[in-house]
Protein backbone atom coordinates (compact mmCIF):
# COMPACT_ATOMS: atom_id res chain seq x y z
CA UNK A 1 0.00 0.00 0.00
CA UNK A 2 1.55 3.53 -0.93
CA UNK A 3 1.95 6.22 1.75
CA UNK A 4 0.88 9.73 0.80
CA UNK A 5 3.47 12.34 2.17
CA UNK A 6 1.44 14.53 4.80
CA UNK A 7 2.85 17.41 3.06
CA UNK A 8 1.36 16.77 0.12
CA UNK A 9 -2.08 16.35 1.30
CA UNK A 10 -1.82 19.77 3.37
CA UNK A 11 -0.71 21.45 0.52
CA UNK A 12 -3.93 20.25 -1.55
CA UNK A 13 -5.80 21.51 1.27
CA UNK A 14 -4.72 24.86 1.70
CA UNK A 15 -5.21 25.13 -1.73
CA UNK A 16 -8.69 24.07 -1.78
CA UNK A 17 -9.52 26.55 1.54
CA UNK A 18 -8.17 29.16 -0.67
CA UNK A 19 -10.16 28.59 -3.25
CA UNK A 20 -13.05 28.07 -1.60
CA UNK A 21 -12.85 31.61 0.11
CA UNK A 22 -12.01 33.77 -2.93
CA UNK A 23 -15.56 32.40 -3.99
CA UNK A 24 -17.18 36.28 -3.63
CA UNK A 25 -20.96 35.86 -2.99
CA UNK A 26 -21.23 39.36 -4.46
CA UNK A 27 -20.10 37.72 -7.88
CA UNK A 28 -22.79 34.51 -7.61
CA UNK A 29 -25.79 37.19 -6.58
CA UNK A 30 -27.18 39.20 -9.45
CA UNK A 31 -25.26 36.86 -11.88
CA UNK A 32 -27.37 36.47 -15.16
CA UNK A 33 -28.87 32.77 -15.58
CA UNK A 34 -31.41 30.94 -17.66
CA UNK A 35 -32.24 28.45 -15.01
CA UNK A 36 -31.67 27.13 -11.55
CA UNK A 37 -29.08 25.05 -12.93
CA UNK A 38 -26.69 27.86 -13.31
CA UNK A 39 -27.01 28.70 -10.24
CA UNK A 40 -24.96 27.51 -6.85
CA UNK A 41 -27.03 25.62 -4.11
CA UNK A 42 -29.24 28.16 -1.67
CA UNK A 43 -29.27 30.15 -4.73
CA UNK A 44 -32.22 30.67 -7.53
CA UNK A 45 -32.68 31.69 -10.74
CA UNK A 46 -35.47 34.60 -10.23
CA UNK A 47 -37.08 37.22 -13.12
CA UNK A 48 -36.24 40.66 -11.38
CA UNK A 49 -37.50 44.18 -12.43
CA UNK A 50 -39.81 45.22 -15.55
CA UNK A 51 -37.73 43.56 -17.94
CA UNK A 52 -37.92 40.12 -16.99
CA UNK A 53 -34.16 39.75 -17.01
CA UNK A 54 -33.36 36.33 -14.82
CA UNK A 55 -30.56 36.78 -12.21
CA UNK A 56 -29.43 34.12 -9.58
CA UNK A 57 -30.50 35.49 -6.00
CA UNK A 58 -30.65 34.11 -2.78
CA UNK A 59 -33.06 31.73 -1.43
CA UNK A 60 -33.56 30.20 1.90
CA UNK A 61 -34.85 26.46 2.30
CA UNK A 62 -38.95 26.09 2.69
CA UNK A 63 -37.91 25.44 6.07
CA UNK A 64 -36.49 28.76 7.45
CA UNK A 65 -37.70 30.16 10.24
CA UNK A 66 -35.73 32.74 11.41
CA UNK A 67 -34.30 31.33 14.30
CA UNK A 68 -32.07 34.39 14.88
CA UNK A 69 -34.83 36.76 16.48
CA UNK A 70 -35.64 38.30 13.39
CA UNK A 71 -39.49 37.02 13.46
CA UNK A 72 -42.69 39.97 13.77
CA UNK A 73 -43.03 38.88 17.35
CA UNK A 74 -39.72 40.73 18.18
CA UNK A 75 -41.86 44.13 17.91
CA UNK A 76 -43.95 45.87 15.50
CA UNK A 77 -42.97 45.16 11.91
CA UNK A 78 -41.18 48.00 10.68
CA UNK A 79 -42.08 50.16 7.45
CA UNK A 80 -39.74 51.25 4.78
CA UNK A 81 -41.00 54.57 5.01
CA UNK A 82 -40.34 55.11 8.05
CA UNK A 83 -37.21 52.70 9.42
CA UNK A 84 -35.70 50.76 7.06
CA UNK A 85 -35.38 53.75 4.36
CA UNK A 86 -33.26 56.11 6.56
CA UNK A 87 -30.92 52.78 7.53
CA UNK A 88 -30.24 52.13 4.27
CA UNK A 89 -30.08 55.63 3.04
CA UNK A 90 -27.21 56.11 5.76
CA UNK A 91 -25.37 52.47 4.88
CA UNK A 92 -26.49 51.34 1.36
CA UNK A 93 -27.46 54.22 -0.52
CA UNK A 94 -24.42 56.79 -0.38
CA UNK A 95 -21.79 54.25 -1.81
CA UNK A 96 -23.10 51.65 -3.93
CA UNK A 97 -27.13 51.40 -4.06
CA UNK A 98 -28.21 54.65 -4.94
CA UNK A 99 -28.94 56.92 -8.47
CA UNK A 100 -25.04 57.24 -8.20
CA UNK A 101 -22.97 54.05 -9.07
CA UNK A 102 -20.05 55.27 -10.74
CA UNK A 103 -17.84 54.24 -8.00
CA UNK A 104 -19.07 50.73 -7.28
CA UNK A 105 -20.29 49.47 -10.78
CA UNK A 106 -23.21 47.91 -8.63
CA UNK A 107 -26.36 49.05 -11.10
CA UNK A 108 -28.39 45.92 -11.07
CA UNK A 109 -30.80 47.30 -8.36
CA UNK A 110 -31.04 50.18 -6.17
CA UNK A 111 -31.94 50.61 -2.51
CA UNK A 112 -33.06 54.36 -2.59
CA UNK A 113 -36.20 53.71 -3.56
CA UNK A 114 -38.90 51.04 -2.72
CA UNK A 115 -40.33 49.88 -6.20
CA UNK A 116 -39.21 51.14 -9.74
CA UNK A 117 -41.05 53.94 -11.06
CA UNK A 118 -42.55 54.22 -14.91
CA UNK A 119 -39.68 54.08 -16.78
CA UNK A 120 -37.23 52.27 -14.48
CA UNK A 121 -37.13 48.98 -14.31
CA UNK A 122 -33.93 48.76 -12.27
CA UNK A 123 -34.89 46.98 -8.87
CA UNK A 124 -36.05 48.57 -5.96
CA UNK A 125 -35.58 47.49 -1.98
CA UNK A 126 -38.74 45.51 -1.84
CA UNK A 127 -37.67 43.53 -4.94
CA UNK A 128 -34.41 42.75 -2.78
CA UNK A 129 -35.54 42.36 0.61
CA UNK A 130 -34.25 38.81 1.13
CA UNK A 131 -31.08 39.77 -0.36
CA UNK A 132 -31.52 42.66 1.85
CA UNK A 133 -31.86 40.52 5.26
CA UNK A 134 -29.43 37.62 4.00
CA UNK A 135 -26.36 40.14 3.21
CA UNK A 136 -26.58 42.63 5.55
CA UNK A 137 -28.70 40.78 9.05
CA UNK A 138 -27.60 37.06 8.17
CA UNK A 139 -24.41 36.75 6.98
CA UNK A 140 -23.64 40.36 7.63
CA UNK A 141 -21.03 41.02 5.13
CA UNK A 142 -22.94 44.01 3.39
CA UNK A 143 -21.80 46.94 4.04
CA UNK A 144 -18.39 45.84 2.66
CA UNK A 145 -15.37 47.04 4.91
CA UNK A 146 -14.68 50.75 5.06
CA UNK A 147 -18.12 51.70 4.38
CA UNK A 148 -20.90 52.72 7.68
CA UNK A 149 -21.96 49.87 8.59
CA UNK A 150 -25.78 49.27 10.57
CA UNK A 151 -25.89 48.72 14.43
CA UNK A 152 -26.91 45.13 15.62
CA UNK A 153 -30.03 46.82 16.30
CA UNK A 154 -30.29 47.77 12.81
CA UNK A 155 -29.75 44.54 11.37
CA UNK A 156 -32.01 43.08 13.30
CA UNK A 157 -35.03 45.86 12.39
CA UNK A 158 -34.14 44.93 8.76
CA UNK A 159 -34.56 41.05 9.59
CA UNK A 160 -37.99 42.04 11.42
CA UNK A 161 -39.24 44.39 8.01
CA UNK A 162 -38.58 41.45 5.57
CA UNK A 163 -39.87 38.55 7.91
CA UNK A 164 -42.96 41.08 8.20
CA UNK A 165 -43.51 40.94 4.72
CA UNK A 166 -41.38 44.19 4.09
CA UNK A 167 -44.18 46.55 3.81
CA UNK A 168 -43.74 50.27 2.33
CA UNK A 169 -45.32 52.08 4.80
CA UNK A 170 -47.13 52.22 7.87
CA UNK A 171 -51.01 50.30 8.26
CA UNK A 172 -52.82 54.57 8.39
CA UNK A 173 -50.59 55.02 4.81
CA UNK A 174 -49.08 57.62 6.01
CA UNK A 175 -45.42 58.29 5.49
Amino acid sequence: MAHRSPVLLVACGAVLVAVACSINMDEVAGRACADDTECPSLYACTATGVSGQRTCEVVYPPHYTGADGGGTDAGPVPTYCNEVQPILAATCVSNCHGADTSGSQQSSFRLDYYEPTTGNGVPGARAKALRIRVRASDMKDMPPAGSPAPTAEQRALLARWVAGGAPQCSPDGGP
